[in-house]
């Protein structure tokens, strides 16, 4: 009953949190760059006008799997704080964001498509990274359920820091930030308009734009589970990431796609595949 109450709590303050995690993005962003920014209630501000403006269907299936992409990433976060097993949680993100795609393939804007396609190929490219996460998870801990891995007397950080670092690689894909902000932007700085939202309107945005709030804090969550031996640690550890995930947006030209996806590949065979390497040197083949 207790694991079931966090999911609820994630349910109902995750776009909260999400919110204010996106306004401070965009005021940290602001002062690297010496402006001022909007203020840090600006998010809720701009869901709530595109929630009164009209929202323009393009094709009958563009909402419907929409709606489907926020209901699963809903589904994602809820799983995860309830305590369920990581596998099938990460089959539900995956299978949200076969939606999104979906979504946009359903538009007749090339942008739109071209955008999905980009989608795609970021899936194709993060993936990797993912699996070996949680081999790595399973290896060390025995279990793929969020509050057996935090109650395991072995910390994650300590067996699995070359995984690590390739899981901040690919969240830099995951939280929109450039260089991998390839399909589509927070930002003003995309050639393809707004890629894969490019024929989305209205309500429908919204509903994008809060998945990803939702989005934002699991993946957050993924990074403490790595520190869930010390919250105190964990929670200095999802405050530092966010941070640094910032500072690298404001750092880096964006990738061609090319290149976005031969690096995930390679930071996925060199820090994921080696930390699994040595991992079971260290730990033997039980």
């Amino acid at each position: 009953m207790k694991t079931i109450a966090f999911g609820i709590a994630y349910v109902l303050l995750a776009p909260v949190i999400g919110g204010l995690l996106v306004g401070l993005d965009r005021i940290i962003s602001a002062r690297m760059q010496r402006r001022v920014g909007p203020p840090i209630l600006q998010p809720f501000y701009d869901i709530f006008k595109l929630l009164q403006k009209k929202t323009v269907v393009v094709n009958r299936l563009q909402n419907p799997a929409i709606f489907c992409h926020l209901f699963f990433m809903i589904a994602t976060g809820f799983l995860f704080f309830e305590g369920s097993d990581i596998l099938l949680i990460i089959f539900v993100l995956t299978l949200s964001g076969v939606f999104l795609v979906l979504a946009a393939s359903a538009s007749g804007s090339p942008f739109s498509h071209i955008g999905a396609e980009r989608e795609l190929i970021l899936m194709t490219a993060y993936e990797p990274m993912v699996l070996m996460m949680l081999v790595g998870i399973y290896k060390v801990t025995d279990s793929f359920h969020f509050y057996a891995i935090l109650e395991s007397a072995k910390p994650l950080i300590v067996y699995l820091p070359g995984i690590f670092v390739g899981f901040l690689y690919i969240l830099t894909m995951k939280l929109r930030k450039s260089p991998f902000d390839i399909s589509y932007s927070h930002h003003a700085h995309q050639e393809l308009v707004k890629g894969i939202m490019s024929d989305m309107s209205g309500k429908s945005i919204a509903m994008v734009e809060i998945a990803h709030w939702y989005e934002n804090v699991f993946l957050l969550g993924l990074v403490y589970l790595f520190f869930g031996f010390s919250p105190v640690l964990g929670i200095a550890a999802v405050i530092l990431t966010y941070v640094f995930e910032i500072l690298v947006d404001n750092t880096f030209a964006r990738f061609r796609w090319e290149l976005a996806f031969r690096s995930a590949w390679l930071v996925a065979l060199v820090l994921g595949g080696g930390n699994l390497i040595a991992l079971y040197a260290l730990m033997g083949g039980a």
